[in-house]
């Protein structure tokens, strides 16, 4: 038998020179009492972000992985450090992030003992991930982590979780070969399937595009916008597929379903088909449309898992960008619709008469109560960060003005990440280091709420160690505004119980004992001050935070008509 011509001496070290071969500029996490993997990444170059908690670890990875479209990659122990970190692999797996989790484990020697943290690791993460596995010898781990590797990537993205339980942590590990590929396969819809889908568009009158996160980092050239614009379909976007296509395009015309109202949303009572790429059709993104029956539906996904029935139309099983670039080959001398075409583009410049109008009346009335609004805080943003930010969102009552187009829009430079389906509280806060790392040279601003930064504030010295400068801008409503608000509507504003206080937050101590830039701004004449002061210690290369003190009664469009289970009542 030949030599093997690669050795490790740890398993740990395998696990290093792996993450090297992925690509892995950072790794999240909080490891457990066993410090091998740092002590095998100390000469490689991979930084370390070291966090307070699991959770975070896998938001951030998750962030990461978003942005940057390579594998997210987290560590953490054993036991609780693994159920800690459930949340953040549903979050992961919701919003079909690549991301590998490594955890250790108890040995095989001592499994049913009652050892120390000892846990049925697999059975937990299993629900929330695309792949487990538990190496128990160390000749088997280079096949499981480029296994877990091409299932993170391929097909609908998601995370794996890979345990490499005690009694294999210091044993050497051979290969004999060199580590493969790890890049996504793109694969190719099938032709037929294809050809009938450009007959259905082809045919269609009043088509509409609706771009999702699976499309993300797949409009190359700008294949998305020259279909529809031979197709004369208007574009929409679901949340997470914000910053695909350009939102300066004068076929773009706002986010889909619960963030769609005023003359975007009669659009989706017009249309006679949806193109939709790289989309799962979540509740928040069809929210609105018409009855299911009525509306056939083109849907582009990578995995069947992803694929939706229960309307007419097909699916298409593949890349999104090769679909695209398929159906503009089919589709290259179909007269466009005129009429329809200038239908959208009537409706996107409505939208944006009736953005100015909301604006200025939500300016008003918080100006009457001595407080900036959140609409001016999106516009004094759009004067002051350069056009290719990033824009990290959270999910809560005020800062939900920001998925509104086009109160707030990426243009044509500009990037997005948002929470998932799930919409975990404090995603965001954490996602936004991640997506820092992830792109280096990009500005990244978190805007979020006062309650999903409280979630995210341990995190505080994780931010200052790490030197990512993100802009925090923390809209303060004294806490959980949405929750407040729907009680008040139980109450009539009268009850016993509270989600907000008007307090002060202690942020600006904290900051200033981490070394973070801190602006905060109660009166509407204080906010382009407060937000230079912050944008300039950012773009200085430091992380800085801008709280701006808002009223529960700021709501954003469409959100005031009272709730109906998770959303408002009305019909779009």
């Amino acid at each position: 038998m030949s030599a093997a011509p690669y050795t490790h001496p740890t398993a740990w070290d395998a696990v290093a020179d792996f993450l090297e071969h992925l690509g892995a500029g950072t790794v999240f996490g909080l490891p457990g009492d066993d410090m091998d993997l740092l002590g095998a990444l100390e000469d490689r170059p991979a930084a370390a972000v070291l966090c307070r908690d699991q959770r975070n670890a896998l938001y951030m990875a998750t962030g990461y992985a978003l942005a940057s479209g390579r594998p997210g990659v987290c560590a953490v122990g054993k036991g609780p450090a693994v159920t800690h970190a459930l949340t953040g692999l549903l979050e992961a797996r919701s919003a079909a992030a690549p991301l590998i989790l490594i955890a250790g484990g108890t040995g095989l020697d001592r499994l049913g003992t009652g050892a120390f943290q000892e846990l049925d690791q697999l059975t937990a993460v299993r629900p929330f991930t695309k792949w487990a596995v538990r190496v128990d010898r160390a000749d088997r781990l280079p096949a499981a982590l480029e296994k877990a590797a091409a299932v993170a990537v391929n097909g609908t993205p998601g995370p794996v979780y890979v345990e490499i339980p005690e009694q294999i942590a210091g044993d050497p590990v051979e290969r004999y070969a060199p580590w493969r590929p790890a890049g996504p396969q793109r694969l190719a819809p099938d032709g037929g399937t294809l050809r009938a889908a450009a007959e259905r568009i082809a045919a269609a009158e009043r088509p509409l595009f609706l771009v999702g996160g699976g499309a993300r980092n797949r409009d190359a050239g700008r294949a998305i916008e020259r279909l529809a614009e031979l197709a004369g379909a208007g574009i929409f976007t679901t949340a997470s597929g914000r910053g695909v296509v350009s939102e300066d395009h004068p076929l773009f015309c706002g986010l889909s379903g619960l963030y769609t109202t005023g003359p975007a949303a009669a659009l989706w009572r017009e249309t006679d088909l949806v193109i939709a790429l790289g989309s799962r059709l979540e509740e928040t993104a069809t929210f609105g449309w018409p009855e299911a029956r009525d509306l056939p539906v083109i849907q582009v996904v990578a995995g069947e898992e992803d694929v939706v029935t229960g309307r007419p139309g097909l699916h298409v099983l593949g890349d999104v960008l090769r679909a695209v670039q398929g159906w503009a080959g089919l589709l290259a001398f179909r007269p466009s619709g005129a009429d329809w075409t200038a239908r959208v583009e009537r409706a996107r410049a409505g939208q944006a008469r009736e953005a100015a109008r909301l604006a200025a009346e939500a300016e008003r009335a918080a100006a009457a109560a001595g407080a900036p609004s959140v609409a001016g805080v999106l516009d004094a943003l759009r004067r002051t960060v350069p056009g290719d930010c990033v824009l990290v969102q959270e999910n809560g009552l005020q800062d939900m003005w920001s998925y509104h187009h086009p109160h707030w829009s990426c243009g044509a430079h500009g990037g997005s990440v948002v929470p998932s389906e799930q919409t975990p509280l404090g995603f965001g806060a954490a996602a936004a280091l991640g997506v820092r790392l992830a792109l280096p040279d990009r500005p990244v601003v978190a805007v979020t709420g006062d309650g999903a930064f409280n979630i995210f504030r341990p995190e505080l010295p994780t931010l200052a160690d790490a030197g990512a400068p993100v802009l925090y801008v923390v809209l303060d409503n004294g806490g959980y505004g949405w929750l407040q608000t729907n009680l008040d509507r139980v109450s009539g504003g009268s009850s016993r119980f509270a989600f907000t206080r008007d307090r002060p937050t202690g942020t600006g101590e904290l900051a200033a004992a981490l070394g973070l830039g801190y602006a905060r701004a109660d009166r509407p004449g204080e906010l382009d001050a407060a937000l230079r002061k912050a944008w300039e210690h950012c773009a200085s290369g430091r992380p800085a935070v801008l709280e701006v003190r808002v009223l529960l009664t700021d709501v954003p469009p469409g959100m005031d008509e009272g709730p109906a289970g998770d959303f408002p009542a009305r019909d779009a």
